[in-house]
């Protein structure tokens, strides 16, 4: 089936960006739906199965639309793996489709983070508490349900107490680990509502469990955050990061400054980071205290001890 169109009234600088250097954009919509695209000025056929064309039409019209600035290659391929996509602002930064309207990186790396999350299958984010780190990881999740790119989110941390020895707690298995989970419950109420995160709890399309479930799973169409990263051993963060199946996005989040684990134990993150700080398709980000979001004070606080380690630490 052929299928033409014409961009009116036409804007030679929006086609341009529509169509990429060397149409490089359009080379890419072709390889993904099997089609053939052809233009002149601005006038676009093209030439495909029905469906298949018609989504290439549509994915024309979409960037077209879009196109008051270049348009990014990692965009095009996100628009043609889920059903609607990421949109950008004016300032070019990524919008989540998420309860609030405000919501968008703050900070150079927050937005290098979110850019990483949305093109690569699974993405670190390391840094010193109040950088967003859990919680645009959140957002991002709650966007992908959004979009129907996920069928459901699963959140995990490892269940260690932070220096402490809290001893038994009473009630049933979820009254005992609810505490540890706290922060991924407080994300979700804010990005969701309560209403909206205890249906999805319902209909199977929001998990919260501690680590110790994710054995022995394979989490497919699925968008896993591991919280609390730097609170694995290495041999924990193997097996989360093998649980991994097909059409599954993964972030993990974690702090190196603030390791739980027994005095000599390996942390998973730490080890993670130097085992696969090569392998493509795995992104780091890395925080500091520019971009903490929460009181002032928080920063000059990380500084203080980050200078303190520093001077420990052997020349």
């Amino acid at each position: 089936m052929i299928l033409r169109h014409s961009f009116i009234p036409q804007n030679n600088q929006r086609l341009a960006h529509l169509c990429g250097p060397a149409d490089v954009h359009l080379r890419t919509i072709e390889a993904a739906l099997q089609v053939s695209i052809g233009h002149r000025h601005g006038q676009f056929k093209v030439d495909g199965p029905k469906a298949r064309a018609t989504q290439a039409m549509e994915l024309l019209q979409a960037l077209y639309e879009q196109a008051d600035r270049p348009i990014k290659e990692e965009h095009v391929q996100l628009m043609l793996a889920g059903d609607s996509a990421l949109r950008e602002d004016a300032d070019g930064a990524l919008v989540l489709h998420t309860r609030r309207a405000d919501l968008r990186a703050r900070t150079p790396n927050q937005s290098v983070y979110l850019e990483n999350i949305a093109t690569h299958d699974i993405s670190f984010g390391i840094g010193p508490a109040g950088t967003g780190k859990t919680y645009l990881a959140v957002a991002c999740a709650v966007d992908a349900l959004e979009r129907a790119s996920v069928q459901r989110i699963v959140l995990t941390r490892p269940a260690v107490e932070a220096g402490e020895r809290l001893g038994f707690l009473p009630g049933d298995l979820t009254q005992k680990v609810d505490p540890y989970l706290r922060p991924l419950y407080d994300a979700l109420y804010e990005l969701m509502g309560f209403d909206r995160v205890q249906k999805a709890f319902e209909r199977n399309a929001l998990e919260i469990a501690p680590l110790a479930f994710m054995r022995g799973r394979t989490l497919n169409n699925a968008f896993v955050i591991l919280d609390e990263a730097q609170n694995t051993t290495p041999e924990q963060m193997k097996m989360f990061l093998t649980r991994i199946g097909f059409g599954a996005k993964a972030v993990v989040t974690g702090d190196v400054s603030q390791i739980d684990l027994p005095k000599g134990a390996l942390s998973g993150l730490v080890d993670a980071e130097r085992v696969l700080r090569r392998v493509k398709g795995i992104a780091f980000t890395h925080f500091n205290s520019q971009d903490v979001v929460r009181h002032p004070l928080v920063a000059r606080i990380v500084d203080a001890y980050d200078a303190q380690r520093s001077r420990r630490s052997p020349a």
